[in-house]
């Protein structure tokens, strides 16, 4: 029955998707709504946090009031105290009229705060005394009013950090996080973006009488894997250039990634891209492939720095297949099976290094052409070879590298700052 309802409410707000998660905040959304309970709904950008406000409102017993969403992001900081609370005539310069604001014009209906986040300090204490009694006070007036509206903020940044940093005070946070919302982003509900491309590529043909568009299965996976930072809202762009700009109206993978060129900079192997679509674990999939390409690539360096010391410094390299060994692909060795842009090979083996070469002799592999000393004894140190190590050293160079910049950080390791912060907590960095 519970399912049943989920579906019907679905269809009435034009909500699309089959994932727990999303099915999880909707439910906590339904339940809420016949309350006056304060909602904090956080996700990230474009995820839907304004359509649950309005299903939240519509749901509830002040659905015939006013609904009005304002984006505290969007307002001067010197003006967003006389935009939701009200002015009085000459209260400051360009004040020349008595102005109601929006606590007290939609007063019993449902106010929505979008970036709560991004909302000044002395605002956010106003806000806390609405919260808790219902009373404001216009900018310039000292006459106390009252007002019966209803709550929902969301943000997508993480309040308990800004808290950390005195940017978001506590007593609010507390007093707004009354009942928690949390949408997924659509990189975490895979399983939804084939119907969501479907639904978008419908509302498109039909504005603009083309041809639907189809996808294949291998442009399916593409999308899956992608990790969609503009959320609902860059899918919804997508759809729309593909329905205008594409000839063929089956979608390949070729057309994904003409569309979506960030695919191309991903860290992964296109062989991931066929892989299966549970993202849980993407994140540490990524670091864990950038540390070993990096470490490929510092190998690569090694060897050709080796190979080239040979050549440069007159050194012996009795047996040729050891240097195969130690050959790299920007200096590739002639002979070798399935390699490219040779070197003469034979000019090399011709050389007089080489002419004295005895098989069975116990000199070293590499000698110089003097009895002199010219390297000090080394020491082989046994490399950790851990996972965790690894990833942690990986976390801790892209730290430095960004000054602590945590946002920075992640963005440069390929994962999400959740995940960043969670495995900073994880490794007690």
């Amino acid at each position: 029955m519970a399912n049943t309802n989920l579906q019907s409410i679905k269809l009435k707000f034009g909500i699309i998707g089959n994932s727990k998660a999303l099915d999880a905040a909707l439910d906590t959304a339904v339940r809420v709504a016949h309350t006056d309970l304060s909602v904090l709904i956080t996700g990230e950008s474009g995820v839907g946090k304004e359509a649950f406000s309005k299903i939240i409102h519509s749901l509830s017993s002040r659905k015939h009031n006013n609904f009005i969403a304002v984006n505290c992001g969007a307002i001067p900081e010197g003006t967003i105290n006389s935009e939701l609370f009200g002015h009085e005539k000459g209260a400051f310069t360009g004040a020349t009229d008595t102005r109601k604001g929006y606590f007290e014009t939609v007063d019993g209906g449902t106010i929505f705060l979008d970036e709560i986040g991004e909302m000044p300090l002395d605002t956010q204490a106003f806000l806390l005394r609405v919260l808790e009694s219902g009373e404001f006070i216009r900018v310039g007036s000292s006459k106390v009013l009252n007002t019966d509206v209803r709550i929902i903020a969301a943000t997508n940044v993480d309040l308990i950090e800004n808290i950390n940093k005195g940017k978001f005070r506590e007593d609010l946070y507390y007093r707004l996080n009354t009942v928690p919302i949390r949408i997924p982003a659509l990189k975490d509900r895979p399983e939804d973006i084939p119907l969501l491309f479907r639904k978008f590529a419908i509302d498109f043909s039909e504005k603009y009488r083309t041809p639907n568009l189809q996808l294949d299965e291998q442009a399916t996976r593409l999308l899956q894997s992608y990790q969609w930072p503009g959320n609902i809202r860059e899918l919804r762009n997508v759809v729309g250039q593909m329905s205008i700009l594409s000839e063929d109206k089956m979608i390949a993978a070729a057309d994904v990634l003409h569309f979506i060129p960030a695919l191309n900079n991903r860290n992964l192997p296109l062989s991931s891209i066929t892989a299966n679509t549970e993202q849980s674990n993407f994140q540490e999939r990524e670091i864990l492939y950038k540390l070993l390409f990096d470490m490929k690539h510092d190998l690569n360096e090694l060897k050709s720095l080796i190979f080239e010391l040979i050549r440069s410094n007159n050194l012996r390299v009795p047996d040729m297949s050891m240097l195969r060994q130690l050959q790299s692909p920007a200096f590739p060795v002639q002979g070798m099976q399935n390699e490219i842009n040779p070197i003469d090979h034979q000019s090399f083996m011709n050389n007089e290094h080489f002419d004295d070469y005895n098989p069975s002799s116990t000199k070293p592999l590499i000698v110089t052409n003097t009895n002199e000393k010219l390297y000090s004894n080394t020491e082989i140190v046994e490399e950790n070879l851990s996972i965790e190590t690894m990833e942690k050293e990986l976390i801790l160079k892209a730290l430095k590298k960004h000054s602590n910049r945590r946002k920075e950080a992640a963005d440069d390791l390929g994962i999400s700052e959740r995940t960043l912060y969670r495995k900073i907590k994880q490794y007690d960095i």
